[in-house]
């Protein structure tokens, strides 16, 4: 969601740089978002005997996190214009608020253990991976969100404008904090009994 931001600067300081400096400061932001978010469930993979806890607690606060979003749905005006050297504070802010590495929950609470496909196989090997294998998440994780946050930055940046943006901007907010609950629901039937 940063990249309106790096539009921004780019545009304000009609600057490709700008653009790009902005780019890596939201990926900074994010990475430690995710890293903040995975690097425990990293560590508490080890801690098989805990597993139906912890997987009970990570639920409840997968719904919890959803339905505060449902009710709570406003943005902050302050942050309308953020400078470029707090850019990986807001990404940081905004990754962790939105849940950013809650996404990735689903594979640590093992609702990924499907052994037939080779994607879910993947996925089983990070649930009872390490925390060397969080690091390698959070990197390819954040790697993917840059490569496409930053195209449609630099296309909306060089082609579209921010007309395009006002014209054809929406919202999804309500989505994501219904996937959230979706997921945390999902994970609390599959808790071990």
């Amino acid at each position: 969601m940063g990249w309106p931001l790096a539009v921004s600067n780019g545009l304000l300081e009609q600057s490709r740089r700008a653009l790009l400096a902005a780019l890596g400061y939201l990926a900074v932001g994010h990475a430690l978002a995710v890293l903040a978010v995975t690097l425990p469930f990293g560590m508490l993979a080890a801690v098989i005997a805990w597993q139906a806890q912890i997987q009970l607690v990570a639920s409840l606060l997968l719904i919890g996190f959803g339905i505060t979003l449902l009710i709570w749905p406003r943005h902050p005006r302050a942050l309308v214009r953020i400078a470029p050297s707090r850019l990986a504070l807001w990404s940081f802010a905004v990754a962790i608020a939105h849940g950013a590495g809650l996404m990735l929950v689903p594979i640590y609470l093992g609702l990924c253990r499907a052994e037939t496909d080779p994607g879910h196989r993947a996925a089983g090997v990070l649930a009872t991976a390490n925390l060397g294998m969080a690091v390698v998440v959070s990197v390819v994780h954040t790697l993917a969100m840059v490569a496409v946050g930053g195209a449609m930055a630099w296309l909306v940046y060089r082609y579209l404008g921010l007309k395009f943006v006002a014209r054809s901007w929406f919202n999804l907010d309500k989505v994501w904090a219904l996937s959230l609950v979706l997921v945390g629901v999902l994970a609390l039937a599959f808790v071990p009994r």
